[in-house]
């Protein structure tokens, strides 16, 4: 199976969405969330003349001599998004291309964007080598974990596939 970025940062936000999407249950094209954050990202991508880039199993939103951006739409889970950019540098060095990372927020509501810039470290690597193996072994699982419970499920995509 490829892990995938989306079920990185899905890993640290809800182990249950993780298990979820990885087994291809879909449920994010009905999301409002997701919708406007497509709508952010097509927004961005006309003004600044660009696309998303896909790489095998990854899709990055920039990707430029110096910076590998990922764009959010909120900081709400910040170290989800961390370890979705660390995942995607990690597969970029594995294909001989080194980026630093750079995690763009772009908060509908504020002037300006909140950006931090990362850079993949050795102990990270390996870190995200035992993340991916945790991830698949959750989606093999017979079942999908326990819901959550947590204010940030009314947001979710699979909020009416977990409570209703």
């Amino acid at each position: 199976m490829n892990v995938t970025g989306t079920m990185m940062n899905y890993y640290f936000h809800c182990k249950r969405q993780c298990y979820l999407f990885g087994n291809k249950l879909n449920l994010e094209d009905n999301s409002e969330a997701v919708k406007i954050g497509k709508a952010l990202h097509e927004e961005r991508d006309q003004r600044q003349g660009t696309t998303e880039i896909a790489i095998d199993n990854i899709k990055v939103d920039k990707l430029t001599q110096e910076y590998l951006t990922e764009i959010k739409k909120t900081d709400a889970d910040a170290e989800a998004a961390k370890w979705q950019l660390l995942y995607y540098l990690k597969v970029l060095k594995d294909k001989g291309i080194e980026r630093k990372g750079r995690l763009e927020f772009i908060e509908k509501n504020r002037k300006s964007t909140k950006t931090v810039i990362l850079e993949l470290t050795k102990a990270e690597e390996d870190q995200l080598e035992e993340y991916a193996a945790q991830i698949e072994s959750l989606i093999s699982q017979e079942e999908p974990p326990p819901v959550i419970h947590d204010r940030k499920c009314k947001k979710c995509a699979y909020y009416e596939y977990c409570y209703i």
